[in-house]
């Protein structure tokens, strides 16, 4: 396959709907089934929605009131994406996925991508928009994103961006650092020098080869980010500098929001949704952000019922691991196969292929790693948007027309201030000793897979597989 990427996007029209029935909490996801989709066309973003405007009477420039977009994040499993639907029906609004998975055709519900009905009632972007085989980059995100948020916004509806990739965000909302790009001379030099290490999959050799280039910050790469690892090389040969030299725009957003807090009462609490920082007028939008999770005893219960509903049945997340083998990808070797869920099957497979088989015991291993992972997984994203200010966080336990209503309320407020009730606020931190004590000691409960013959007809499935694959 080609590796240029050939993004795809869409706009649609949305006309506003009737009124929703009764909503379910949070907790309740849909059960998703595999579906293919083929690339789309690029859509061709116009002038941006923010530029200013000088009054023909005077000389003093008279600032274009800034778009409203909003942003829902959260950690896995929290309900993010049902509560960016419910928003999008009420607002007239298109969603843009944030999420470094949801990109890839053919990885549904290994990602909890939206189902098919879900995105023929409200436009969707940013997914299945790349082959599992591609890499994509938070750059290559900045711009997809901002290109369709713009074309959202043209077409007088509401820019929703969800997702839980926090690096994506980050550079969504403050912008990208202006790193220059590679001459195609020094991307096939770059190429060159790169591509028997990476075929060889000798990724120490590559990391000693970018670092003595003059990048030190090559050895916190993650292991095989073979894309990651050549962009920096592209960037010291375009420009002499490593990634590091060139200035990250949230990291000014950063010095400014601690000198404000610095400045302030030491009785001001920032933690919760009362408090408004004033650094939504250096930015290219009107930014409207929320972070919904739950209780950390109740989300890790969540997750790891989730990790087991995406086994069930014959189309789940083994199957689309099964795929990924089939294209000739190995586990951790690019963006798709590094993903948390699909690296794990993609191992468990390679072992039952390489044994003639497995047990049952070692399917539970697997599920318990890949439970444990995408645990993890929410936990790194908790601590990521801890440090991230602009968010106010909410409560996904409560009932989910009560946070579309706050939500919707606060879109349409006119003074920008957002302040979030007790009763749909959230603590960023721990709140009990006893939940602490309650997270050391905490075990899944399995729904499904309780007994070892809970996973017999998986079992069978994975040695029909393997002879359907001996066949061919």
């Amino acid at each position: 396959m080609n590796p240029c990427r050939v993004c795809a996007l869409r706009t649609l029209g949305l006309t506003l709907a009737p009124p929703p029935p009764p909503l379910q909490p949070l907790l309740r996801y849909p059960r998703l089934k595999l579906n293919l989709n083929p690339r789309r066309t690029l859509v061709t973003a116009h002038s941006s929605s923010n530029s200013t405007s000088t009054s023909a009477s005077t000389s003093t420039p008279k600032k274009k009131k800034k778009e409203k977009v909003l942003v829902i994040s959260g950690p896995t499993g929290a309900g993010k994406s049902r509560l960016a639907l419910e928003l999008a029906k009420r607002l007239n609004g298109e969603i843009i996925s944030a999420d470094s998975v949801q990109v890839y055709r053919g990885l549904d519900v290994g990602s909890a991508k939206p189902s098919w009905s879900d995105r023929k009632e409200v436009p969707h972007h940013l997914l299945d928009i790349l082959h599992p085989s591609e890499d994509y980059s938070v750059g290559q995100f900045f711009e997809d994103a901002r290109q369709v948020t713009n074309s959202i916004l043209e077409n007088d509806h509401v820019p929703i961006v969800v997702g839980g990739t926090g690096l994506y965000l980050r550079w969504y909302v403050y912008g990208k650092p202006e790193v220059p790009k590679a001459s195609p001379e020094f991307a096939s030099e770059v190429y060159s020098e790169i591509i028997d290490l990476e075929r060889d999959r000798n990724w120490d050799a590559a990391v000693k080869l970018v670092v003595e280039a003059g990048d030190p910050g090559a050895l916190r790469l993650t292991c095989n980010d073979w894309y990651r690892l050549r962009r920096s090389l592209e960037i010291l040969k375009s420009s002499g500098s490593p990634p590091s030299a060139f200035q990250v725009p949230y990291d000014s957003f950063r010095d400014q929001i601690k000198l404000q807090k610095s400045e302030s009462s030491p009785d001001v609490n920032f933690s919760g949704g009362g408090v408004e920082l004033n650094i939504s007028p250096d930015l290219d939008y009107d930014f409207i952000c929320f972070f919904l999770s739950n209780q950390r005893l109740d989300l890790y219960r969540m997750i790891d019922l989730r990790c087991e509903d995406m086994l069930s049945g014959h189309d789940g997340l083994l199957s689309e691991a099964t795929r990924l083998l089939d294209m000739g990808l190995l586990p951790n070797s690019n963006s798709a196969t590094r993903a948390i869920g699909f690296r794990q099957a993609m191992e468990f497979l390679l072992q039952c292929r390489e044994q003639g088989g497995s047990s049952p015991g070692e399917f539970f291993s697997f599920l318990s790693e890949f439970q444990k992972a995408s645990r993890n997984f929410a936990k790194r994203q908790l601590t990521w948007f801890r440090n991230e200010d602009i968010y106010h966080w909410l409560n996904a336990s409560q009932p989910l027309d009560k946070v579309v209503d706050f939500i919707y309320q606060v879109y349409h407020n006119q003074t920008g201030n957002v302040v979030v009730p007790k009763s749909l606020a959230m603590e960023k931190d721990l709140s009990s000793r006893r939940e602490i004590a309650e997270l050391k000691s905490y075990r899944p409960k399995n729904r499904y897979f309780i007994k070892r013959e809970d996973c017999s007809e998986i079992l069978d499935w994975i040695g029909r597989q393997m002879q359907c694959s001996a066949v061919h």
